[in-house]
């Protein structure tokens, strides 16, 4: 692999400074557990191995953080912020199979973060470009750990673990490892050293359905940037745009339009609305997100003649995607195949009440129903009597109705500093296990 100049000068900035590190956001860190992390000496068990520089350092395998931002992209981004603000000690070097070098933040500090993006190349030759540059750093540096943020990469990471003995961990989401059948991933998964679902549901059915050991897979559930995603009033300008009005009861959807997301429960929605509706003559569904099922939509918001009752805003920038949040009166995603979904947690953060399916891994995100209403995902009526009821105020959960309790619960729940906590758990064992 030929590494180009935008490439090679990714190691970026001078302030020493991370934008993923969240501003000023405050970190507790007990001394229990910097002491098992760091040992007696002060000197941190991740000694570099046979690494030529002796610095210790964590390879992070990663589909991307900046050029596009899905679930696992927003992940990965918080998990280097966990990292950065936890160990900043160590050095990272960062591979993102479809990032550009461009992407990477002009503010990074230079001698911390290295950034690695395979994104230029043509899409047929990136999985093997953006496997081969790992395997060869890997080889090179000799990392302490490699973490795999999707569990595909895992099938490198293995033959590089049989080469040079490097430990690697994988994350796991959702239908990335449900119902695995290639060798080859089932084999990079069971000889991880650790792998981290997002969710109980993820971990349940990945023990489930894999030979793996139970104490192998651990929960390092999603957060939430709650920074970004905070409580305001309806945005004028969003109003505008999509001549609603402030006291408009709204319910909102923001998923991406595929084919293979149908499970994120908007038709179900839409086949409920003409009968809340009847009950609620005024209300607006607004779903926000882009792709190839949005024709299929179309036609069946025709078929319904719910012309003047959806919006269909595209494409949403992420600049704009708190303010769509505060729109809504109701977040809703009845989904059935998710592994998490983070938007729950946004939605939350933003003082939203919010429903989500009872067979995924929305029931891990609303808390078990303490944060948000669970329903049958294939039963449009109760999810057409739940939602009216939410709007109206009359579901029996009062927590629905008090946003700052509920921003102040999911950041409890799963805020930044427990995120972070959890990870140094994690670390703290990793570094006791391999350095005993």
């Amino acid at each position: 692999m030929v590494e180009d100049a935008d490439t090679r000068d990714s190691w970026v900035g001078a302030s020493g400074r991370s934008p993923l590190q969240g501003g000023d956001r405050p970190m507790v860190e007990d001394a229990d557990t910097r002491d098992s992390w760091v040992g007696a000496s002060g000197r941190s068990p991740l000694r570099g191995g046979d690494r030529p520089d002796g610095k210790s350092s964590i390879h992070l395998w990663c589909p991307g953080m900046f050029d596009f931002k899905g679930g696992i992209q927003v992940y990965s981004g918080m998990l280097l912020q966990a990292l950065l603000a936890k160990r900043p000690e160590l050095k990272y070097e960062v591979f993102l199979k479809h990032d550009r070098p461009s992407f990477a933040p002009e503010s990074q500090p230079s001698q911390q973060v290295r950034y690695h993006g395979a994104g230029a190349l043509p899409a047929k030759a990136r999985t093997f470009a953006f496997s081969i540059q790992g395997m060869l750093c890997g080889l090179q540096q000799r990392p302490d750990l490699i973490i795999c943020t999707h569990p595909n990469y895992t099938k490198a990471a293995y033959w590089l673990h049989r080469a040079t003995g490097i430990p690697y961990w994988a994350i796991a989401h959702g239908i990335d490892v449900w119902d695995i059948q290639s060798p080859s991933l089932q084999r990079g998964l069971r000889h991880a050293d650790r792998i981290l679902a997002v969710s109980g549901y993820t971990r349940d059915r990945l023990l489930r359905e894999q030979d793996l050991q139970p104490s192998q897979v651990e929960l390092l559930p999603n957060t939430v940037d709650t920074e970004r995603f905070q409580i305001a009033e309806k945005p004028a300008h969003l109003l505008k745009r999509y001549g609603l009005q402030a006291d408009q009861p709204i319910i909102l959807t923001v998923a991406r339009l595929a084919d293979a997301d149908r499970h994120k429960g908007y038709d179900p929605i839409l086949k409920a609305l003409p009968a809340i509706r009847e009950q609620i003559p005024n209300i607006r569904y607004v779903l926000v997100g882009k792709g190839s099922d949005r024709p299929r939509i179309e036609a069946q918001i025709r078929s319904l003649h719910l012309e003047n009752s959806v919006i269909l805003t595209g494409f949403v920038p992420d600049e704009e995607l708190c303010d769509h949040y505060n729109l809504c009166d109701v977040y809703a995603m009845p989904s059935k195949r998710e592994g998490f979904g983070i938007v729950y947690l946004e939605a939350l953060a933003c003082g939203k009440p919010t429903l989500g399916g009872n067979q995924d891994g929305a029931v891990d995100a609303l808390a078990h129903g303490e944060l948000g209403v669970l329903v049958n995902p294939d039963d449009a009526d109760e999810i057409g009597r739940s939602l009216v009821q939410m709007l109206q105020g009359s579901y029996k959960h009062s927590i629905l109705y008090q946003p700052e309790i509920l921003r102040q619960r999911v950041i409890e729940h799963f805020g930044v500093q427990q995120f972070q906590a959890t990870l140094t758990h994690y670390l703290a064992d990793f570094s006791i296990r391999h350095n005993s």
